[in-house]
């Protein structure tokens, strides 16, 4: 497989995901920082995810000590990601925040908006812009919108948007039932410092799916 790398040096290697890709390593070395390990021939370290079925940018390290602090900046919130995502029905407003509380439930692999604090719940919180709005004759109005994450749930997006009546478009898990196409959702912007100089980093890569052209 062609890896799409967009910068690589030797702390760092930012590359696109292919959606349907685990971001991790496998048992059977088929995951995506497999791939990028036999690539460089060396040490790749995850230090963020990005669903299965989903592709977009992302930074892996090269170095146990880029791993630790690429592994800090996203705690601190410093590793900052956009994405865009296909959803059914019109965004209202068409630009607004969403703050949830989420629980996620090992078991079934998925997460749940609930109304308290408890065990295992946690904030969530994006803001989203819509940038437009098609009619599609096999899945009816679908919006496009980009998503600046603030946090990095599991399964965020997909879950705060489907809580409003927004299911992505693909995502049976969260409510498009019987959509035959995956999931249309997209890391398309990452942000972050340089392990080793401290300068600002930034990639991006584009994307649209064909059902909004």
């Amino acid at each position: 497989m062609d890896i799409n790398v967009l910068y690589e040096d030797s702390h760092v290697i930012v590359a696109v995901k292919p959606s349907n890709l685990i971001s991790e390593s496998t048992p059977d070395q088929k995951g995506f920082a497999d791939l990028l390990a036999a690539h460089t021939n060396g040490y790749i370290g995850t230090v963020h995810r990005l669903d299965h079925g989903v592709g977009g940018v992302m930074v892996y390290a090269k170095t146990p000590s880029a791993a630790s602090k690429l592994s800090a900046q996203l705690q601190q919130h410093l590793l900052r990601k956009e994405y865009l995502a296909v959803v059914h029905g019109v965004p209202s407003p068409s630009s607004d925040s969403m703050s949830d509380l989420l629980f996620h439930d090992r078991n079934k692999n998925k997460t749940f908006v609930v109304d308290r604090e408890r065990a295992g719940v946690k904030r969530a919180l994006l803001d989203y812009v819509t940038q437009k709005t098609v009619e599609s004759d096999t899945y009816g109005t679908l919006s496009l919108v980009r998503v600046i994450l603030h946090t990095g749930r599991t399964h965020q997006i997909r879950v705060q948007f489907a809580s409003r009546g927004l299911p992505l478009l693909g995502d049976g898990k969260y409510g498009a039932r019987g959509d035959r196409c995956p999931i249309a959702l997209f890391s398309t912007k990452l942000c972050f410092r340089h392990p080793a100089t401290g300068k600002e980093m930034e990639f991006s890569s584009p994307w649209e799916p064909d059902v909004l052209m």
